[in-house]
């Protein structure tokens, strides 16, 4: 008996030895929120300021739902394990964050916690805002005070047992997130450390373009290296790969180009990033996009070793297949895309030797086959060709074909498209 209450007391012991840990981990780099002593006073510098900041965090993506009052929140952001809704950002008192104080935001910000103190979900991409200033936080919550107050209560979110809970999210941030601070290197130049601010901070590029584990958390060692977008089956490129999305061999000018105008003499963007280049890059200062282009270019290569290609042998193809896929190309892409795949200029991508078409992942082309791909419209590119979807009339066996059909000619030597990758998306 004895010794089962020993036991007892020692298993009571661990429980509050590893609650008390969860309770530190959670804490960690984290100050309390003391009422402000006198009000909070904001420049028209300081809002103006805080206005560009919110546009360089894309903050009304997520934060602004379809014909809605600016910032009012009520965007259902879809996650494997439920759906989180956007909370509302207005200086309405009691529905937004009308009784915050900036210190409030800032913890927000820097530590994922709400001014009531419970935990927020990570979908609030604060572990990479942790990064912002408090200079910088202060602007974006000055800025966020000037919007149109609107009474849109918050929805609750909707996320399965046992991810509705504040004990799981603990655990999570325990395991996944350290607050931090952007840290500039002072080997590097001003604008490449500018730029490194802008990408892994506000930008937070790491949200599509990192591989997450099985948890939802990015591998911050993997960096920008890929990855597929959880739940939306676009695939976001490696940005440290040439094969992929990696700009080292792009003039600085081609990286601003994709940024400012969605299109460049090196490529064009679809899919959630022209919703990114729409609501957030183009709108930035040359100077900024600039930075961001420098930071990019110096990414350490990611690139896999290749054998020579004498020594590759070429991708092998049904010919059933790839009959049928010339079958669709001719009569559904080539009047735009050309013959041999080598596009128009300034209108219709080529297709030879295009990156986007060769990439091991073919997520993106099936969701372009059919959805359709359309590029941002913006100030330097205000009527964009786009390619309209063919999902109506395509199915499943004949995207395969004319895909495997694309990534098997005019040069092009990548693996075919099987009819499971089509009914993956």
């Amino acid at each position: 008996m004895r010794r089962l209450v020993y036991s007892l007391i020692f298993l009571a012991a661990l429980v509050l030895l590893a609650v008390a840990a969860l309770v530190a981990l959670n804490l960690r780099g984290e100050d309390a929120v003391s009422e402000p002593s006198a009000a909070f006073v904001a420049t028209p510098a300081q809002i103006e300021r805080g206005r560009y900041l919110a546009l360089a965090g894309n903050c009304a993506s997520c934060h602004t739902t379809h014909g809605g009052s600016p910032f009012a929140g009520g965007v259902g952001i879809e996650t494997p394990f439920g759906t989180v809704f956007a909370s509302n950002l207005t200086p309405e008192r009691n529905a937004g964050i009308g009784s915050w104080s900036a210190a409030h935001f800032w913890r927000a910000m820097h530590n994922g916690r709400s001014k009531d103190g419970h935990l927020l979900y990570p979908a609030f991409p604060y572990p990479s805002f942790t990064r912002v200033t408090r200079e910088d936080s202060d602007a974006i919550y000055a800025y966020l005070r000037t919007v149109p107050p609107a009474a849109t209560p918050n929805r609750p979110h909707k996320l399965r047992f046992p991810y509705d809970t504040q004990a799981a999210l603990a655990v999570w941030r325990a395991l996944f997130f350290t607050p931090g601070s952007f840290v500039a290197d002072p080997a590097r130049p001003a604008e490449w450390n500018r730029g490194a601010y802008l990408v892994e901070g506000l930008g937070h590029c790491i949200a599509c373009h990192g591989t997450r584990n099985v948890l939802g958390a990015t591998e911050e060692k993997l960096g920008l290296s890929g990855g597929l977008i959880p739940v939306e089956n676009w695939y976001a490129p490696s940005l440290t790969s040439k094969r992929e999305a990696g700009v080292a061999d792009w003039p600085p000018e081609d990286v601003v180009a994709l940024l400012k105008n969605g299109s460049s003499p090196r490529g064009s963007v679809m899919g959630p990033m022209a919703d990114v280049v729409y609501r957030s890059t183009q709108h930035l200062s040359d100077a900024d996009l600039h930075a961001m282009a420098v930071f990019l270019k110096q990414l350490p290569d990611s690139t896999p070793g290749t054998a020579p290609a004498a020594d590759t042998a070429p991708q092998r193809r049904d010919a059933g297949q790839m009959a049928r896929g010339s079958r669709i190309y001719d009569q559904r892409c080539a009047y735009c895309h050309g013959d041999a795949g080598q596009g128009a200029e300034n209108a219709y991508p080529p297709l030879a030797g295009n990156r986007a078409v060769l990439m091991d992942s073919t997520a993106n082309l099936i969701q372009v086959v059919r959805n359709g791909g359309f590029l941002p419209a913006t100030a330097g590119n205000p009527r964009p060709y786009g390619m309209p979807p063919f999902g109506h009339v395509l199915d499943d066996d004949d995207i395969a074909a004319v895909l495997t059909y694309i990534r098997g000619s005019w040069g092009n030597d990548a693996a075919p498209v099987s009819r499971r990758d089509t009914m993956r998306r």
